[in-house]
């Protein structure tokens, strides 16, 4: 691994960039930065990587920014962690706002379902990319293995995200438990907990802020269960449409980095520009205290060796997450040979040609239903 200093410059471009086409949620964007920090510069170990995306997996927030956080914080401290979600975040967060004023002034959102036909079987294909590269790693035993296939299946059942992952964690404890139980009460560890809480104020503004503030800090799992949140805190009290909320779920797909910037969107709506920076900074805001709180205590959890195989069947648990969500996402996407075709050829490139950008594979999916819509 390279352990050369990394300029808070070249931290700052390489996530603004992945900010920038970052197309296709959590699970694309996870893909991008492996491919850029493990593979492209080296800066963390595939190893360390995979620890990363388990423990973000079990904290709430945006999985994507908040590994984001982690390499930035990896490679230049505190202000690798600020420098890096902050310019991840900024593309989604100004693209999102300029999609908000003009949908207040127009009422609409531009026709974005050629795009979409094609981008998300591309989608797809990187997820698979990303999971075949992933499991190679994490998938360490037999035992592992099926501890994941377990969690894919409950899954797609409907098992809860974070009952999963922490189901396997135990699961993992207690097998270690049952293979080593001389050595067992060798390894003491402790876990901080960061809780939130907020007094809704009357004052409208705030009142935006403080919705999102609590549903950053209480959200786990994907865009789809942030949606869940809005709709019991917005629609149902009357201060979003069920209209609304939706052309917010559209913007937050078609838009590039986390799906989490349609808080944006949906601030604009609710108090305008004011409300778009607070429902933004409250939505965010919890990922970059949890983040702090919690990467320096993943090596030492390393070195317990209990809490070593907790990791190793999070890690193993959130590689099947991703199963899971390719699964559900190929059930709605890739629909007929035009879409099969696009996932095919792009699974064949992102397989046979590994340092080519993924953001290429979409783009040329994207183009490529553009072209095939019609057909």
């Amino acid at each position: 691994m390279n352990n050369s200093p990394t300029p808070l410059k070249e931290v700052a471009k390489l996530f603004f960039k992945l900010g920038c086409i970052g197309f296709g949620g959590p699970a694309v964007h996870i893909a991008m930065m492996e491919e850029e920090v493990v593979h492209k510069r080296n800066w963390l170990t595939h190893e360390h990587f995979i620890d990363l995306i388990g423990a973000t997996n079990l904290i709430p927030g945006p999985n994507s920014t908040e590994m984001a956080m982690h390499c930035g914080q990896e490679k230049a401290g505190w202000k690798g962690l600020l420098l890096a979600g902050c310019c991840f975040i900024f593309p989604a967060v100004v693209i999102t706002g300029v999609f908000a004023w003009a949908y207040q002034l127009y009422g609409k959102l531009p026709q974005v379902e050629p795009l979409l036909y094609g981008v998300k079987p591309a989608i797809i294909a990187v997820i698979v990319s990303l999971v075949i590269s992933l499991g190679r790693k994490a998938l360490k035993s037999f035992y592992l293995g099926a501890i994941g296939i377990a969690t894919a299946l409950l899954a797609l059942y409907g098992f809860n995200e974070i009952y999963l992952l922490f189901g396997a964690g135990l699961t993992g404890i207690g097998w270690y438990v049952m293979c080593n139980r001389n050595q067992v009460f060798k390894s003491l560890f402790s876990i901080p907990l960061l809780q939130i809480s907020s007094n809704a104020s009357s004052i409208s503004n705030w009142k935006v802020f403080w919705i999102f503030l609590k549903i950053g800090a209480i959200l786990y799992g994907s865009g789809y269960v942030l949606f869940a949140f809005l709709d019991t805190e917005l629609v149902h009290t009357g201060l979003l449409t069920k209209r609304e909320l939706v052309d917010a779920i559209a913007v937050g797909q078609f838009t590039p980095g986390p799906v989490f910037s349609s808080a944006t969107f949906i601030g604009w709506q609710l108090a305008g520009l004011p409300g778009a920076l607070l429902a933004t900074i409250g939505i965010f805001l919890p990922s970059f205290l949890f983040v702090a709180f919690l990467n320096p205590v993943i090596p030492k959890l390393r070195q317990s060796k209990i809490m070593s195989a907790f990791l190793d069947t999070v890690n193993i648990a959130s590689v099947a997450l991703i199963i899971a969500v390719c699964v559900d996402m190929a059930k709605t996407s890739v629909t007929d040979w035009k879409t099969s075709l696009i996932a095919i050829l792009g699974l064949a490139v992102a397989f046979f040609f590994k340092k080519l950008n993924t953001a290429f594979i979409i783009l040329v999916g994207a183009a490529m239903g553009y072209l095939l819509w019609g057909l």
